[in-house]
């Protein structure tokens, strides 16, 4: 009898593994890779940024196991634990080229990360906390204080009312003698400036008008002088007589010496 293949648990002999029927299961991501996990499973991923022990939720890309499988499931979680940071095996790299003599040998070790799914399960809804009933008590008597004041406050009121009445007639009460007095003052001086003479200002008034065409005399004599001392002052020009020419000198040739 040949063996089956089951999917990942590699070639079995007889009936299928009872996880793979009844057990859930998760495809999730990991630093750009897939894997197929299920609870308490360990495996090696590419080195991670968490530290050793803290604990992470990747990405799901499937779930299933009960029911149908779901592709990107929002109400499952998958939780994972980091276990901790490992190294790979040592991989020995040897480069040669012909005729040259040279030859090259370095290693290399992926650095991993150890990691363990605790659990694969559905998400649980956070419910919100119940807001506390507030007690009433506070408010009805802060409501009989109010009450009970009101009738203290309509009699203070009151009380400044009547004051305030009472103060009124004695600032009414003042005498206004001296505003009096001040008004009959002003209206006894208005007829006495009114009854001045007002010769001096005609008089001046008169003075200034004859005035005025003499200053303009005055002021035109002395342009007049200015004009006739600039025209005295600058002859006319001559014109000036134009050198002679100067005859020019005739030139002289030898002939042969």
């Amino acid at each position: 009898m040949r063996p089956r293949m089951i999917g990942y648990t590699g070639p079995v002999a007889g009936r299928a593994p009872a996880f793979c029927l009844h057990m859930s299961y998760a495809i999730i991501s990991v630093g750009g890779k897939q894997y197929r996990v299920r609870e308490g499973q360990r495996l090696l991923v590419d080195r991670m940024k968490h530290d050793e022990g803290a604990t992470f939720t990747p990405s799901i890309l499937l779930a299933g196991g009960d029911g149908d499988p779901k592709l990107s499931p929002d109400d499952v979680v998958v939780t994972a634990r980091v276990v901790g940071h490992v190294r790979g095996p040592k991989l020995r790299i040897f480069k040669f080229k012909p005729k040259t003599g040279y030859r090259r040998t370095t290693g290399f070790r992926s650095a991993l990360t150890q990691i363990e799914i605790e659990s694969i399960g559905a998400q649980k809804k956070r419910s919100r906390p119940k807001a506390a009933e507030k007690p009433a008590e506070p408010e009805a008597t802060a409501v009989e204080e109010t009450e009970a004041e009101k009738p203290a406050k309509a009699k203070a009121e009151a009380v400044a009312v009547e004051e305030a009445k009472a103060e009124k007639p004695a600032k009414a009460e003042k005498p206004a003698a001296p505003e009096a007095a001040a008004v009959e003052e002003a209206e006894a001086e208005k007829p006495a400036k009114a009854g001045k003479p007002a010769e001096p200002e005609a008089a001046a008034v008169e003075e200034a008008k004859a005035e005025k065409p003499a200053r303009a005399r005055r002021a035109a004599k002395p342009e007049a002088k200015a004009e006739a001392t600039e025209t005295d002052e600058a002859p006319a020009e001559e014109p000036k007589p134009k050198p002679a020419r100067k005859p020019r000198a005739k030139k002289t040739t030898e002939e042969g010496s």
